[in-house]
């Protein structure tokens, strides 16, 4: 098993914070020295603009054109598409291209559908020890190709009833890809995000959530409070570290990121273990 580990970022349903925790634990995780590649599989390109790219659609070299390559089987440099943000990590961007894409998906009948983007990571990972996929809000061929293509998954889910409810599609969607596709993939955890600890709703919310779910999957200590100038980053072209350093949410995130290192070290651990 490679020692770089690929997590998608995923839940069905818009909204929940998905892009937020994927740049944020991305840089959080460049900041502890990691080599980190965040992956735009959104055609909304929502990760992109994020990370600085105020216009994605102009962009030609993106997650699209490396995944038609593996499709058609043409040679292109798995590293063209790589951009990098000066807060230390690299990022493959994305943009409507990707709805092409995944209309090519449904038609080919000459390679396995489902793990393109694996193929394609397959070229690249060796060189991160983490790769993060921010995955499209639906349940389509992009999506499925990121879970076939991950290591494991993240979940991040609004402190509100309709995001929590949702989830049970998303645990069966994994489940479906780990018996056709991907036998190893594992969910390392649900993260609570947009959390207004004042009302009752978000309260209710977390103690469902960690009531219904905390006996089957881990749902992290760390919760992600909403604040105003979290709302404002998006913009910013810059993660909340440097936005607002000393913020609530900043220190949220790095408390996730710390959660996140301690289960890589477990598996690591286990994987040595097991060698002996």
């Amino acid at each position: 098993m490679p020692e770089s580990k690929v997590v998608a970022i995923s839940h069905e349903k818009g909204g929940v914070g998905k892009t937020t925790t994927t740049v944020n634990l991305g840089i959080g995780l460049a900041r502890q020295g990691k080599k980190v590649l965040l992956v735009d599989a959104d055609p909304q390109g929502d990760l992109t603009k994020c990370l600085g790219i105020a216009n994605p659609q102009e962009l030609t070299l993106t997650l699209a054109a490396a995944m038609n390559s593996v499709i058609s089987e043409t040679e292109f440099d798995p590293r063209s598409v790589i951009l990098h943000h000066q807060e230390g990590v690299d990022f493959i961007p994305a943009n409507a291209d990707l709805n092409a894409v995944e209309t090519t998906l449904v038609t080919t009948m000459d390679i396995d559908r489902r793990c393109v983007l694996r193929d394609y990571l397959g070229l690249l990972r060796d060189g991160y020890d983490y790769v993060l996929i921010d995955c499209r809000p639906t349940l389509g061929l992009t999506v499925i190709n990121a879970l076939a293509a991950a290591d494991s998954v993240i979940i991040p889910v609004q402190a509100h009833t309709l995001a929590a409810d949702d989830m049970d599609g998303l645990f069966k969607t994994v489940g479906r890809i780990k018996k056709s596709a991907n036998p190893g993939l594992k969910i390392d955890g649900v993260v609570m995000t947009m959390v207004d600890s004042r009302t009752n709703l978000a309260r209710n919310t977390i103690r469902e959530v960690r009531g219904r779910y905390g006996s089957v999957v881990k749902v992290f200590a760390s919760e992600i409070p909403y604040a105003v100038r979290a709302a404002e980053v998006p913009s910013k072209g810059q993660s909340i570290y440097a936005y607002d350093p000393n913020g609530k949410v900043a220190q949220a995130y790095e408390a996730l990121t710390k959660e996140v290192l301690a289960i890589a070290n477990r598996e690591r651990k286990a994987r040595d273990n097991n060698a002996r």
